[in-house]
């Protein structure tokens, strides 16, 4: 009933919404009589601000034309690799007419991206992306929206994410003869999973997997996020965030936790910024500062674009990761594609060497929880662990903005090239699994941005545009 409740009126708010943004753009064009009264301006960004908060948030697009590669522009283009009932495998294809880049680019690492599906579209990941693009074949995980797909397709369970993993790794694995995992935020988990049970069943695991600030061990300096998933049981959480889709959607019927609750849980951790950040985007327009003004709304283009939850998932997330802590404890059975029952081990995993990425300031996942990954990941040697905190970064400071880029990307970087060696061969046999006590990872921190080269001279395009593959 509350979704539907929302989505009337919702509907009931967006021809409002639409007339302020009309408003606003008539009071802010000089030529008409209304735009030379004295509050014209004034008047266009209360109305503005008015559209923006009463408007629909539509998922974004990742928007990458073009990245530079050592001075030459190099065109991406966008497309669907594996289409899943829950998900999309979406692939960025780089084409240069530059021999000497398309060169380069061709012998790159080959990484797939695992984004989180906690309420936001993959999109959130975009300059993530953008950044690795300059030095890697990049895929990445598009999870769709639960309420546009029917019930005819069936639940989704936690358990089908990391089944989805295994076959977007197997995808690339056949395809490249082996890749690289990055997974950020809550996909942490589900993706060691994936990767446990592959080691268990001998197969060949991915080069490295980079876990970057995700609940591996919830327990640890526990968040406000944290709390509420462990001081609530999950019959509350069954009773007062999961409705089913309303009818004037194609997943009508199925059960979900809504978007629009969860983006009402996010603004409620910091409602003075938020009240603050809209408030300084009002006086930006009053300014006339459009730069600030545009840097609000591509944020809160983002911010907003949420997404619905199957209600199977995301009730298995909040009981096996932060009430059973079912990874570390070892208690975790994921049911695979023939329907058995599989332990995950992450002792079991011995080749794949592993990057652990937290942010010093991150008040989502707190300060040991990710680097809980080489305590429980004993089988692997310690030439192949490591730990990087990432200094005045918050959550997502460690994927997104100048401390991903200045701090964190070169090391994700050079962990992967320094790792990217020859594929080694499937194992015969599952490994068994190594002794409990693990050996502790080198670990690295930063506080001040990298320096960099200065920038190549642009070439330019004039040949045919070769692909690589």
């Amino acid at each position: 009933m509350l979704y539907q409740l929302y989505e009337t009126q919702r509907s009931l708010m967006e021809p409002f919404s639409d007339l302020a943004l009309a408003a606003a753009k008539l009071y802010s064009n000089p030529l008409s009589v209304v735009g030379q009264s004295p509050f014209a301006q004034r008047l266009s960004a209360g109305y503005d601000l008015m559209h923006r908060l009463g408007k629909d948030y539509e998922k974004p697009e990742f928007g990458i034309r073009t990245v530079d590669v050592d001075g030459v522009d190099i065109a991406i283009h966008e497309r669907i690799e594996i289409s899943k009932p829950f998900c999309e495998l979406r692939r960025f294809k780089r084409f240069t007419d530059d021999p000497v880049t398309l060169q380069k680019i061709k012998g790159q690492p080959v990484v797939l991206v695992v984004a989180p599906l906690s309420g936001h579209y993959a999109t959130l990941l975009r300059d993530t992306v953008k950044t690795m693009l300059k030095d890697h074949k990049v895929y990445i995980t598009d999870w769709k929206n639960a309420r546009v797909v029917p019930l005819s397709e069936g639940e989704f369970h936690l358990d089908d994410y990391v089944n989805y993993v295994q076959e977007f790794i197997r995808h690339l694995q056949g395809k490249y003869g082996n890749c690289h995992v990055m997974s950020v935020c809550q996909p942490t988990v589900p993706v060691l999973a994936a990767v446990s049970l592959m080691a268990s069943r001998g197969e060949t695991t991915p080069l490295t997997t980079t876990m970057m600030g995700g609940p591996i061990d919830a327990r640890k300096s526990p968040t406000a996020v944290n709390n509420l998933a462990m001081n609530k049981s999950l019959h509350w959480f069954e009773n007062n965030v999961i409705y089913r889709v309303p009818s004037n959607f194609p997943g009508s019927g199925r059960r979900v936790y809504p978007g629009f609750l969860q983006h009402t849980g996010f603004v409620a951790m910091n409602p003075d910024h938020h009240a603050k950040s809209h408030y300084d985007y009002f006086k930006d327009l009053m300014k006339g500062d459009d730069a600030s003004a545009e840097a609000h709304r591509k944020f809160y283009n983002e911010y907003n674009a949420v997404l619905d939850m199957d209600a199977d998932y995301y009730l298995e997330t909040i009981r096996v990761v932060f009430q059973e802590f079912a990874l570390v404890n070892g208690t975790w059975d994921v049911q695979n594609e023939d329907g058995k029952l599989e332990r995950v081990k992450p002792a079991d995993i011995k080749t794949t060497a592993m990057l652990s990425v937290e942010g010093e300031l991150d008040d989502i996942s707190g300060s040991g929880q990710t680097r809980a990954v080489h305590d429980i990941c004993s089988g692997v040697p310690k030439s192949l662990q490591q730990h990087f905190e990432a200094k005045g970064a918050g959550h997502y400071g460690i994927f997104s903005g100048r401390r991903w880029r200045d701090l964190v990307y070169p090391e994700v970087k050079a962990f992967i090239r320094a790792h990217n060696g020859a594929v080694a061969a499937p194992l015969s046999a599952p490994v068994k699994a190594a002794a409990k006590t693990a050996p502790k990872p080198a670990t690295k921190t930063a506080s001040a941005p990298a320096k960099t080269a200065p920038a190549a001279t642009k070439k330019v395009a004039s040949k045919r545009v070769v692909s690589a593959k």
